[in-house]
């Protein structure tokens, strides 16, 4: 997969793909990462890419010409259906299904704002999504694409040791993920659940659900409410609130 950023600080966003899982699937070119500057793309000697408000206001806005400029320079670069996505907060709030419908996409590209805003006409001619990593401020859309990265690349085909790695993260089934134990089997007076020393596969992945389903109950309520549970799913949660209540 082709991923391309628009960026005033291509260092900064060029480090997702020196370690971990990203920069294991680009040093595999599996995936590859070109990020482009504004700056780049002006042709005045200051590299001016902002300039202040129409209407007044604190704070400056990003130049229609050189973010066009760069984000056609990217599109070049890439196959057909690669959409352009601005990070802002006024987008729609990014989540694990949003990273599984970017993960079937030939590329991607990211347009990361910084100041006060980009200029509207970007977002009404060359944007064709508006994303969102919630509803909090950040100093520009660098860390979001950087998190949008990581989310997408642990997905595709091939990237992680084992794909099960992938389909049992949090949010894959729309639940929070399961309790996860590791050696030694005490610690602290602490143990690991019988279950999963158990060697019952059947027993072990029933428990995993449960405690999924019970996790999102206790602290992501909202989850549930967006699912259908069956029958088999509210037995597994009503025995887990039952078993914390004992």
């Amino acid at each position: 997969m082709r991923f391309g950023v628009v960026s005033l600080f291509p260092e900064m966003v060029g480090t997702i793909g020196e370690f971990g899982v990203v920069g294991r699937a680009k040093r595999r070119e599996l995936i590859s990462i070109d990020i482009d500057n504004p700056r780049d793309y002006t042709n005045d000697v200051h590299r001016t890419v902002d300039d202040r408000p129409y209407g007044g206001g604190p704070g400056m806005v990003m130049k229609y010409e050189p973010v066009a400029a760069a984000l056609e320079a990217s599109k070049d670069r890439m196959a057909e259906r690669c959409p352009v996505v601005f990070l802002s907060p006024q987008g729609q709030v990014f989540d694990q299904a949003m990273a599984k419908r970017f993960s079937e996409l030939p590329g991607l590209i990211l347009l990361a704002g910084r100041y006060e805003g980009i200029d509207e006409r970007l977002v009404e001619s060359l944007v064709d999504e508006e994303v969102s990593l919630g509803d909090f401020v950040l100093s520009g859309g660098e860390i979001a694409a950087m998190a949008i990265i990581d989310a997408i690349v642990r997905l595709l085909p091939g990237v992680l040791g084992d794909d099960e790695s992938a389909a049992q993260d949090s949010f894959m089934e729309g639940l929070l993920d399961c309790p996860h134990y590791t050696r030694p089997e005490e610690i602290a007076g602490l143990k690991v659940p019988d279950v999963l020393l158990s060697g019952d596969h059947a027993g072990i992945a029933r428990w995993r659900h449960k405690q999924a389903l019970g996790r999102s109950f206790e602290r992501r309520r909202d989850l549930l409410d967006k699912l259908n549970l069956d029958d088999k799913q509210q037995m597994l949660l009503d025995e887990y609130l039952k078993e914390q209540s004992q």
